[in-house]
């Protein structure tokens, strides 16, 4: 079971916003250039980046989504809600 992970998220404030740019993220646009341009989180500079974290060390349903088993077969996953906002995660992967 992975106990470290590296990945980078778009944080908004509503679960509509994360809706539409999930559809955006469908449809091709760039991950870390949507972070960059609508994230709430500073890592939005670094295109949602958060580096690599333990299991445990982010918001509970942020961390169970990451952990999942199958989180690095998708594409990104979303929206996750915690009390922080809604997030689009994407994993890049875990150890």
């Amino acid at each position: 079971m992975s106990k470290i992970a590296c990945a980078s998220h778009i944080l908004l404030k509503t679960e509509i916003e994360a809706l539409r740019a999930k559809a955006r993220l469908e449809q091709g646009e760039n991950f870390a250039k949507l972070a960059k341009a609508l994230s709430r989180c500073p890592s939005a500079n670094k295109g949602g980046d958060l580096g690599e974290f333990r299991k445990g060390a982010m918001l509970p349903a942020f961390d169970k989504a990451v952990f999942a088993s199958d989180s690095e077969d998708k594409k990104f996953i979303g929206p996750v809600k915690t009390k922080a906002g809604f997030h689009l995660i994407q994993v890049l992967y875990k150890l």
